[in-house]
This record gives structure tokens, C-alpha cells and sequence, in this order.
């Protein structure tokens, strides 16, 4: 008789007690990832500020920015630079959406026969941008770079968790600094899809090396939506999924489920450029004939960089010093690519550090963008994290911080005011 009472008494006190325990386990878990990520988000955030000071203080001193159009480069102050160039076709699409069609230019220059279209401007960024600004009433200058700030925090942990899998927390801490003053690094702060697009592809990777197949898809799809570089991360991680179909050892749905997502961001807005143009390949066409860019096996590349060798500006978009910087780089990359193999990494991580250089280098463009097409190629960071985690604090302090003052000249301004980023 008296045991009935009893357990009807413990019942109320136990349903009292779950609202106040999942609070609890919030916390904890937030604890959890700011005690995991808070180093790596903290150098890269000390980095890229003393990179971004320096970079806005040069344009204050050249002043250059007053004499240049808002849109190519210019506008009433130096923070309007960071808004300009691509950044202006973003704030379109984010203010107007798209009207994509393929008009003709009479007597065009050569190679442009058609008028630039923002539909050459993948939708992800535009979209949050437009949905930031509405929802906080920033405006759209305002919105982007909220959007590109906090993508870039992202990123940095993304590339965190990757290298901390493959060589411990140090050298996670130590990629994330390198990424914040990489030689393209000043698109990272900046009306610019950049840091959206690496922060995707880093935790795609990251998903893809520990398995978890649906996510990887998914965030593949994604990413698909914001670049068209992302035709390199499709490849990777459904190559990933491919091997782990063969193997079995994820059984088949999920990896396959991976294989079957991952494309139909890009190819669903390709497609959909395509109905909307009457012309199936009108993605492709607009990007060859209104904005001069396509895959053409390097020759775009090999003409600049006999051009700069030679001092000579007979090639298509030439700027010197930052083509100067790009021929560095270039060179640059058989060391990077031989280290990063040497490392072993997972299949994910070097297929799409290949593909994405082969599809930049492959690709006729603006050259002295080759760092920033290059950003999110940060697996070849890894290398260079794992030789220098053996310096101390005090010596890693002193390498990335002088890095980062030298960032904001050689990742910021020399992009920005001196090329076309």
C-alpha cells in the first residue's frame, strides 16, 4: 500500500529535473567546442587582424581608392574597396537576383561577344548575403562581409579539425594561422564567397575522412551552390565514396548516398542557367565569351609566366607585381605538392588539392589571381604546419605575426590595387 505513494511521488521529480539537464548539456557541449576550436579561431582571428590593419592603412596612404570608380576597385573611402570588383556583382544579385540571358555585343573586343551577366555568380553568397541584411538590417555591404567574417571563423576550424585528425592539435592550430596570411588571404575579409566556399570544402573533407558519408554529401551539395571550383571537391569526395564502395566497410547506402548528392548543387544551378538562357551549356557560354574564362590546358598560364620571365606584358590581363607574386607561387608548388604526398593523407585531401590546381592553372583567367583561386587549396598547408610544430610558441609567434604584417601588402593590397581580385 504505501509503495504506490512512493514511486508516483519520484515520477514528478524526475520530469522536473530534464528541463534543467538539457540546458546543462548545451553548455557543456558549447564548452566543449570553444575549449576543441577556440586556440586555432583565435590565432587565425589575431592573424588576419594585424593583416587586415596593415592592408587598410596602405590604401589610406596610396589613396588611390578616391580615384577609382566604386565599382572597379575605388569609392569614398578605403572600406568601399573591399566591396568592389566581384564584390559589386554580389551586392546585384543580392539587391536585384538574376536575369540571365545571352546578348550580343556588336563589334565586341575579342573574345567578349557577349555582355557580362550575374549569372556567372554562383546564388549561396548573394542569398545569405540578402537574408543577413534583412534579418539584421546591416544593408548588403554590411551583410557580406558579416557573412564572409563569420565563414572565415568557420573555416579556420574546419581546417583545424582536418590537420588536428592528420597531425595533432598544434599542427591544427599552426594551419589555421597559415590560412589567415595565405598569399590570397585578402579575399577572406571581403565581399567575396571565398571564405564560404573553404569553410565548406575543409569540413566536407573533414566529414569525408571520418566517414560520416550523408554529411559530406550534403555539404558538398552546398558548396556546389557558392563556386564553380567546387567541381573539384564533387570529385574528391565522390571519389572518397567510389573507393568506400569497393571496400565496403561503411556498407553501400551511405556512401553512395554521398556519390548521388554531392553534384546536384552545381549542376542543379548550371541547369538551371540553362533552361533560363535557352541554351543548355549558357553557363559555359557566358563564362567564355562575356567573362573570357575557361578551361584551356594552361595556356593562359603558360603565356603569363613566359610573359613575367621574359618582362614583358603581351598577354591577356597582365599586371605585373601581382603576376610576379603568381609566378612565385607557381613555382612554389612542386614542393608543396611533393610534401603534402609525403604526409600520406587521406585520399579525400589529395585529390582535391590536385584537382583544384589543375582546374586554376588549367584555366584561362586574370593571373595574378592565382593566390586567391589557390585559397582553397589548403591541405597544401599541412605540410608546412607539421615542420613547423616543433617551434616554440615564441618562434611561431614571430613567424606568423611577421607573415601577417607582410599579408596585408602581399594578400591584400598588391590584390586589390594593384590587380583585379
Amino acid at each position: 500500500m504505501n509503495a504506490i505513494p512512493a514511486v508516483s511521488s519520484d515520477v514528478p521529480e524526475q520530469r522536473s529535473e530534464e528541463p534543467a539537464d538539457v540546458p546543462h548539456a548545451w553548455q557543456e557541449r558549447a564548452r566543449t567546442l570553444v575549449v576543441r576550436f577556440g586556440p586555432a579561431v583565435w590565432c587565425y582571428v589575431v592573424l588576419k587582424l594585424i593583416g587586415f590593419a596593415v592592408f587598410m592603412k596602405l590604401l589610406s596612404f596610396a589613396g588611390d581608392y578616391a580615384k577609382k570608380p566604386a565599382r572597379f576597385g575605388g569609392g569614398a573611402n578605403p572600406w568601399d574597396v573591399l566591396a568592389s570588383w566581384d564584390g559589386w556583382w554580389y551586392q546585384q544579385v543580392a539587391q536585384f537576383g538574376y536575369h540571365p540571358a545571352l546578348v550580343p555585343i556588336p563589334g565586341g573586343q575579342p573574345g567578349f561577344t557577349i555582355e557580362q551577366n550575374s549569372a556567372a555568380f554562383f546564388p549561396l553568397y548573394p542569398g545569405l548575403m540578402r537574408l543577413t541584411s534583412d534579418v539584421t538590417g546591416l544593408g548588403l555591404y554590411g551583410a557580406g562581409m558579416l557573412v564572409s567574417v563569420l565563414a572565415s571563423l568557420f573555416a579556420a576550424a574546419g581546417i583545424y579539425a582536418v590537420v588536428d585528425k592528420l597531425s595533432g592539435p598544434r599542427a591544427g592550430v599552426i594551419a589555421a594561422g597559415i590560412w589567415a596570411i595565405a598569399p590570397g588571404s585578402g579575399a577572406e575579409w571581403a565581399v567575396y564567397s571565398d571564405s564560404l566556399f573553404v569553410a565548406l570544402a575543409a569540413w566536407a573533407c573533414y566529414f569525408t575522412m571520418t566517414r560520416q558519408w550523408v554529411a559530406a554529401g550534403a555539404i558538398t551539395l552546398v558548396a556546389g551552390l557558392n563556386r564553380p571550383t567546387a567541381a573539384a571537391l564533387i570529385g574528391a569526395v565522390g571519389l572518397a565514396a567510389l573507393v568506400e564502395l569497393y571496400r565496403r566497410e561503411s556498407g553501400v547506402l551511405r556512401p553512395l548516398a554521398a556519390l548521388l548528392t554531392a553534384p546536384l548543387g552545381l549542376l542543379g544551378y548550371v541547369a538551371w542557367v540553362g533552361w533560363k538562357t535557352g541554351e543548355w551549356g549558357g553557363y559555359f557560354r557566358i563564362q567564355h565569351d562575356a567573362w573570357l574564362h575557361y578551361f584551356d590546358w594552361g595556356q593562359g598560364t603558360w603565356q603569363a609566366i613566359r610573359g613575367v620571365l621574359l618582362g614583358r606584358n603581351d598577354y591577356p590581363f597582365a599586371f605585373p607585381v601581382p603576376d610576379l607574386l603568381a609566378t612565385l607561387i607557381v613555382f612554389s608548388l612542386p614542393v608543396l605538392i611533393v610534401l603534402l604526398v609525403r604526409l600520406r593523407p587521406p585520399l579525400v585531401l589529395t585529390a582535391y588539392t590536385l584537382a583544384t590546381i589543375v582546374s586554376v592553372l588549367g584555366s584561362l583567367g586574370i593571373f595574378g589571381n592565382v593566390s586567391r583561386y589557390l585559397l582553397p587549396a589548403f591541405p597544401l598547408f599541412i605540410a608546412l604546419a607539421v615542420g613547423m610544430r616543433k617551434l616554440s610558441w615564441p618562434v611561431l609567434a614571430t613567424v606568423l605575426g611577421t607573415g601577417a604584417i607582410a599579408s596585408g601588402w602581399y594578400a591584400g593590397y598588391v590584390i586589390f590595387e594593384l590587380g583585379v581580385p
